[in-house]
């Protein structure tokens, strides 16, 4: 790394100086739905997040000074841009998958799929971890973890009164978690100092082949082909493709990324004009704004959510305390999930 983290440190700056708007809709959407911080902390309060905390633990690597200090280096690298004191728990775990997440109700860990090591160049993997660096900082960890644990369970038995809402939640929590990633993208590119990277970051994830065999303009070009052409029915199967989505598809998150550059606000803030950490809106203003920005595309699910959680909450939490042994989730030291 030839240029010191110094002279690219953001001294203080806000997730909010880059955050996406569809996040910061969708981040209101969330908070509107009643009962779903409940639903929240009753799976965080009954277990699993201890437990997927446990199973990386014990089933990855946990990286250091000492073990794949190369990494390690890179990771410092990104929390000294971002100006993060806390140093957070970062792990390699074997998995072929190309991908990587940042889970943790109280104290955040960062998962690196060996995939993703396997596949990605330096200066690809430095954006990866600045992606989920920025999860953190965004304080996106709360609901990312909740999803993980509900793409889990909602596949056991489930009684009718909790498996209607967890999965309307499940959903809901979906439409958020595709929106933050265009929030965290942004920040891949400020740390990174190379929109084109992230850009290089994501064909290669996509195709799974190294980013020297593939042409990032072709790949920018079908970028903005998917966006930007097509007929109303084209659009409608788009549309239902993302929504079965984890995250949003990378030729969609490479032209929002792009038209944020185009717009001037990358340059902008990379050349020390940001918002900082204490000068953000109160969050009541900051939720008046998000309601004008792609309400018509949250309303109904996020209403319906609500609606269905607000109905159960009971039946949820007794169910929670009465799993069988079966249905808990594993002890420390037992295999990893799926």
């Amino acid at each position: 790394m030839s240029t010191p983290a110094e002279a690219y440190r953001l001294t203080g700056i806000s997730p909010k100086a880059y955050e996406h708007p569809a996040d910061r809709a969708a981040t209101a959407a969330l908070g509107s739905i009643p009962m779903l911080d409940y639903v929240v902390r009753k799976l965080i309060e009954f277990g699993y997040e201890r437990a997927l905390r446990q199973t990386y633990l014990g089933a990855s690597v946990r990286l250091g000074t000492d073990q794949l200090p190369e990494i390690w280096t890179r990771y410092q690298h990104v929390l000294n841009v971002l100006d993060i004191g806390e140093v957070y728990d970062l792990y390699l775990t074997a998995d072929p998958v190309a991908n990587a997440m940042a889970i943790g109700a109280g104290k955040p860990i960062i998962v690196l799929n060996s995939g993703t090591v396997d596949l990605l160049g330096d200066d690809q993997l430095e954006a990866v971890i600045a992606h989920e660096v920025a999860h953190v900082l965004s304080d996106h960890v709360l609901y990312r973890t909740a999803l993980q644990i509900l793409l889990r369970i909602t596949g056991q038995r489930l009684p009718m009164a909790a498996g209607l809402p967890l999965m309307a939640v499940q959903h809901a929590l979906l439409e958020w978690s595709r929106a933050t990633e265009l929030t965290c993208d942004r920040a891949a590119a400020i740390v990174t100092r190379d929109p084109r990277a992230v850009c290089k970051l994501l064909m290669t994830m996509s195709g799974g082949a190294k980013a020297g065999d593939l042409n990032l303009d072709g790949f920018m070009r079908q970028a903005m082909e998917y966006t930007e052409t097509g007929e109303g029915f084209d659009r409608l199967q788009r549309l239902l493709t993302d929504l079965r989505q984890t995250h949003s598809l990378p030729v969609k998150r490479v032209h929002e990324l792009l038209a944020w550059v185009r717009g001037g606000e990358y340059d902008r803030i990379v050349g020390g004009d940001y918002l900082r950490r204490g000068e953000e809106r109160p969050a009541r203003e900051e939720a008046a704004g998000a309601a004008t920005h792609y309400s018509e595309r949250f309303k109904d699910l996020f209403r319906e959510a609500g609606e269905q959680v607000n109905t159960a909450g009971n039946q949820l939490s007794d169910w929670l305390k009465t799993l069988s042994d079966d249905d808990k989730p594993p002890k420390s030291g037992a295999s990893k999930p799926d």
